[in-house]
């Protein structure tokens, strides 16, 4: 499997992990959806790369240490910080 096709987020917390796999686009930056949700890893103009809930319309999470400007094509392997609710995780995006 390349480097591109899939993408772990492993809850530090709990060790729980979501896995998203690369999803066909036409828009130039690659973009991943979770497996058992419509919730995407995606780069945003304004942004840089974010966690998506199409669903919801809502920005769920983003790198936590890598400003938008230095972001390159691919979601930066570091960690990073979702919101939902009240409540708030830090994950660690590991390309699988």
């Amino acid at each position: 499997m390349g480097k591109e096709s899939a993408i772990e987020m492993r809850r530090m917390k709990d060790g729980a992990v979501y896995r998203f796999v690369a999803a066909p686009t036409t828009e130039g930056a690659p973009r991943y959806r979770r497996e058992d949700k419509d919730v995407w890893i995606m780069r945003d103009p304004a942004f840089g790369w974010i966690v998506w809930d199409r669903e919801n319309k809502a920005l769920m999470g983003r790198p936590w240490d890598v400003a938008p400007s230095e972001q390159g094509d691919l979601p930066p392997a570091c960690e990073w910080v979702s919101k939902r609710g009240g409540d708030s995780f830090v994950y660690q995006l590991v390309f699988v």
